[in-house]
């Protein structure tokens, strides 16, 4: 189903999520409140606490957003020479022409 249209995803590092599992392992909030507390889903936890009672802390490293590895494209890349930035240059203009 995925997040509703207008949220912000928040990117939770390993260690906040295993803070927010602790709490629920902890008893003083049921799992409901514990997803309204930190904006999450019932589904979210559930799919955290398995990978972590399965791997730990390792098992929360997300394979989404920022830091995933691969293709990055012209655009993306940190040190552009001279050509690379004119390259870029014309391509931006080529779609802004085509719009």
């Amino acid at each position: 189903m995925g997040r509703s249209k207008g949220t912000k995803n928040n990117m939770r590092t390993p260690k906040e999520k295993e803070k927010i599992i602790k709490e629920f392992y902890s008893g003083k909030l049921g799992r409901n409140a514990i997803c309204r507390k930190y904006n999450i889903s019932t589904r979210t936890l559930a799919d955290w606490r398995i990978k972590y009672n399965k791997f730990g802390i390792n098992g929360l490293i997300s394979n989404s957003g920022k830091s995933k590895g691969g293709n990055k494209g012209l655009w993306l890349k940190k040190s552009k020479t001279v050509e690379e930035n004119l390259k870029l240059k014309i391509m931006k203009l080529e779609i802004e022409n085509s719009r």
